[in-house]
């Protein structure tokens, strides 16, 4: 007997069908046009988040490639170098001094200098839009910037993929959104759900996040987890769940947010 098949990324498909049977239906319930597809203050967030993102990528290729070249540097720099912390190893490449001499060492200690600038331009980059990610949420939701865990990062992301009030019909919704909703992949006796790899994938970014950071501070939910694994389910098994439970205090947090 073949095993049926499974509802995977065929199922979050949509056709122009079933888009004109929705359309009709809010038509004709008189719910066509009342709201705006997305919120433009929370829209807003977007490019800030991009540009940030565009910053943190352009200085981890910027380290991996000082780091490489430090390995590859004349065996005086490479020692002068090797085991200093990151910010350490930034502020002595900044300072190397090339000189005139067109010799290895002037090239390489130049090439060690610039990297070390652009990495710190960078830095000074990432953070002003985080500072300014920052300011804008306390404006926004202030309330998201008080759950544990939730930096101006994770609340942008958030704020982004929910947008307003009343664009997602309920947490259910939310979760399937998020990817955070549990997928039935049972087999046999084998009772179990998987991880959903649809959805917005910054949104699942954003609730990884979140949990990777009240493990380290949250005894409740380092409680949770080993109470997880303790019953059978894997460590990655333990974590999908939190996610499911963490989108629906996060969707009923936003929600509640007073209208402007």
């Amino acid at each position: 007997m073949e095993r049926p098949r499974r509802e995977g990324q065929r199922g979050r498909l949509k056709t122009d069908q079933l888009d004109a049977e929705r359309a009709a239906r809010q038509l004709l319930a008189g719910q066509a046009g009342k709201r705006p597809r997305l919120d433009a203050t929370t829209q807003a967030l977007r490019p800030l988040l991009v540009a940030r993102a565009g910053a943190i990528e352009a200085r981890t290729a910027a380290i991996n490639e000082l780091r490489a070249l430090i390995v590859t540097s004349p065996a005086e720099l490479r020692e002068r170098l090797q085991g200093l912390t990151q910010a350490g190893l930034l502020s002595a490449c900044s300072r190397l001094r090339p000189g005139s001499n067109p010799s290895e060492r002037a090239t390489i200690a130049l090439a060690l200098r610039s990297l070390a600038q652009r990495i710190q331009q960078l830095t000074r980059e990432a953070d002003t839009l985080e500072h300014e990610l920052q300011q804008r949420i306390k404006t926004i939701a202030p309330q998201l910037l008080n759950k544990q865990g939730v930096g101006p990062i994770s609340a942008a992301a958030l704020l982004i993929a929910w947008s307003h009030q009343g664009r997602l019909r309920d947490e259910a919704a939310f979760a399937r959104l998020a990817g955070a909703a549990p997928i039935p992949a049972s087999s046999g006796k084998t009772i179990r759900h998987r991880l959903d790899r649809g959805g917005d994938r910054q949104l699942n970014r954003a609730l990884h996040t979140i949990i990777l950071n009240r493990q380290r501070t949250d005894p409740t939910t380092r409680a949770y987890i080993q109470r997880r694994i303790n019953e059978g389910k894997t460590r990655r098994e333990a974590v999908r769940c939190l996610k499911r439970y963490l989108a629906r205090h996060l969707y009923r947090t936003l929600e509640a947010m007073p209208t402007t």
